[in-house]
């Protein structure tokens, strides 16, 4: 990979250009982490109102395997990267015939398919020590008749398009199994045995072409219905060992399979009986992530700072942390009040503590369970920033922070 410089000047005279796949608010910033530094920017997206393609240079108005709108990123773009793990890895596969591809198309198909991420994981727990909840693959009538009885209670989940709690169910014995499948139009689905949580966290690392790779700080998470309503990332957010196997499972992970890019790995630490209880790989995103929104007001490099990086071919510098963080997620509910009518949330009141970092994504309409933007609280004295969280918590109605 020859590094992609800012500010250069492409064979085409014009100046370096990154592309993205996907219109969304990741997109939107790593659009604006590429532009910081200098790069032209193009995104693919078929929404005309997309977040990320108002704030971009280009905007292609396209499906993601619209031909025309790949050979018109194509020709725009010095490299390109996705934003979501869904866009259609024969996509990225075409792009890369021509430009260079961050995360390839291989390692976004492992991601959209459950039954291949576990077959990666499982080859990965040799390694790093961290394997994947007890499983099984239900593709046909006579896997759900074969489905051991200690996989029950569990919890159900499609193998493709599932993500923030959609395509899962939860079962408690086989006829509920059953079920469930049918609901499913009976499409290929993993079993996943039903473990006792204790929390959640996840990793974010980053890597280049050249197989380094950085590791940002583990991030403990709580799930509201499916979806993450806050982050805490400060040194005391859980055992310092139990921290460092989070993060050498994710770099076996991306290492495994020749990954390039910005990659976040989620785990369950699940109570085993032990002090610290057993961490277990969940899930993998190849893109940056929602717990990793934080790195932008409490880092000095963001995760998309890293993924215009990787993807560039420009050296990686290992992120720091200068400030204990609290990162509170904002969906569309906090727009209504309790009759149901819509209206703005208390902006003025939340932006007049320390410490508040607010980011809107640009979304025309508020709905309920809708991403909208994230508030991030940082500050020198933890008990502060957990102060201020619990006071942002309570103007906004967020839920999720006493978790």
């Amino acid at each position: 990979m020859t590094p992609i410089l800012p500010g250069s000047i492409a064979a085409s005279g014009r100046l370096a250009t990154l592309g993205v796949m996907g219109g969304g608010q990741l997109g939107r910033m790593f659009v604006h982490a590429a532009q910081r530094l200098g790069y032209i920017t193009a995104v693919l997206d078929a929404d005309p109102q997309s977040p990320a393609g108002c704030v971009s240079h280009h905007h292609i108005q396209t499906a993601y395997e619209d031909p025309r709108g790949l050979a018109q990123l194509a020709a725009l773009s010095d490299a390109v990267t996705t934003e979501f793990e869904n866009v259609p890895a024969a996509a990225l596969a075409v792009l890369a015939e021509a430009r260079p591809v961050a995360p390839g198309a291989e390692a976004v198909a492992i991601a959209q398919d459950r039954v291949q991420e576990k077959s990666h994981f499982t080859a990965c727990a040799g390694i790093s020590g961290v394997s994947c909840a007890p499983y099984a693959v239900i593709v046909q009538q006579a896997d759900i008749d074969a489905v051991p009885a200690h996989l029950l209670p569990g919890i159900l989940k499609t193998a493709r398009m599932g993500y923030d709690g959609k395509g899962q169910a939860r079962v408690r014995h086989a006829a509920e199994l059953a079920a469930a499948w049918a609901d499913f139009k009976k499409v290929p689905c993993v079993l996943e045995k039903l473990m006792p949580l204790r929390a959640e966290c996840s990793v974010i690392v980053a890597r280049g072409w050249d197989g380094q790779v950085v590791c940002f700080p583990v991030q403990r998470n709580v799930h509201v219905d499916g979806i993450l309503a806050v982050t805490h990332v400060y040194a005391s957010n859980m055992p310092s060992t139990q921290a460092v196997q989070a993060q050498a499972a994710t770099q076996s992970i991306a290492n495994h399979i020749g990954y390039v890019g910005v990659l976040c790995v989620e785990f369950f630490i699940v109570d085993d009986g032990s002090a610290d209880g057993l961490l277990v790989v969940n899930e993998m995103a190849p893109r940056p992530h929602n717990s990793g929104h934080y790195t932008m007001d409490a880092c000095d490099f963001s995760q998309f700072d890293l993924q215009v990086h990787a993807m560039a071919g420009l050296p990686l510098p290992q992120p720091r942390q200068h400030s204990p963080a609290i990162m509170l997620n904002l969906l569309g509910d906090i727009w209504f009040d309790a009759a149901g009518t819509e209206r703005a949330p208390d902006w003025q009141s939340a932006l007049a503590l320390p410490g508040v970092h607010l980011h809107l994504y640009g979304k025309h309409e508020a709905r309920r369970g809708r991403k909208m933007g994230h508030l991030t609280v940082t500050g020198a004295d933890l008990d502060k920033v957990t102060s201020v969280a619990h006071q942002v918590a309570t103007l906004l109605g967020l839920p999720g922070l006493n978790a």
